[in-house]
């Protein structure tokens, strides 16, 4: 792995395929196949959204974003934006918040039924993320709670998702401390069955907007 695409803080992690096996295999099937078919519908929904983001505030329909991902690895993500453009300029890095006032009106809506992330299923495709796992952090919220919250790297020994047990257990008030250990659960029980559950809780939330995210 490229040192300078990597970040170096996670030596207790184990490689992926030391803690999982065949269940692997099946996933990115599951994940690839699933990926082509959700993009049917998605792209014109991405499109409209978009295009009501522009209409709410200037600026772009999109941000791309560096996350963390398995193994430290750096990967890229894209979300259609959700809040007024620039802002974090201001306002600095913060982690998200239950009615952040950054957020616009139209951004509110796409993130309680999270629409914003539906450009990731490109990641998907790519496999640099699948629909089920540990939400990808940001950089400098990876490193402040490796150092802060004792075995959140732990977070990193599997491929990061778009959904994970943590997202439809909690919600924005939930600390990365009780997102951990929800995270952890998952790592340490991962199978098609609990996929399956946490991807029926995830539509249920897209489709209602009812749930945590």
């Amino acid at each position: 792995m490229n040192e300078e695409n990597t970040y170096h803080y996670f030596d207790l992690i184990k490689s992926e395929d030391e803690v999982r096996g065949k269940y692997l295999v099946f996933k990115r099937m599951f994940d690839f196949v699933f990926a082509i078919l959700l993009a049917i519908p998605a792209i014109p929904i991405i499109l409209i959204f978009g295009i009501l983001v522009k209409i709410e505030t200037p600026g772009s329909m999109f941000y791309k974003q560096e996350r963390v991902g398995l193994m430290g690895k750096k990967i890229y993500i894209t979300k259609i934006r959700s809040m007024y453009d620039g802002i974090e300029k201001k306002s600095g890095a913060m982690w998200a918040q239950k009615n952040d006032a950054r957020v616009t009106k139209v951004g509110h809506f796409i993130r309680k039924t999270r629409i914003d992330e539906l450009p990731q299923i490109l990641n998907v495709l790519e496999g640099s993320m699948s629909f089920i796992g540990p939400r990808p952090e940001r950089p400098v919220f990876t490193e402040q709670f490796v150092n802060e919250v004792p075995g959140f790297e732990k977070r990193l020994s599997i491929k990061p998702g778009l959904s994970g047990l943590a997202q439809i257990r909690g919600g924005y008030e939930a600390t990365p401390g009780e997102k951990l250990i929800a995270d952890v659960e998952y790592i340490n029980n991962v199978s098609l069955k609990m996929d399956a559950m946490i991807l029926v809780q995830t539509l249920r939330v897209v489709v209602t907007g009812d749930g945590a995210r």
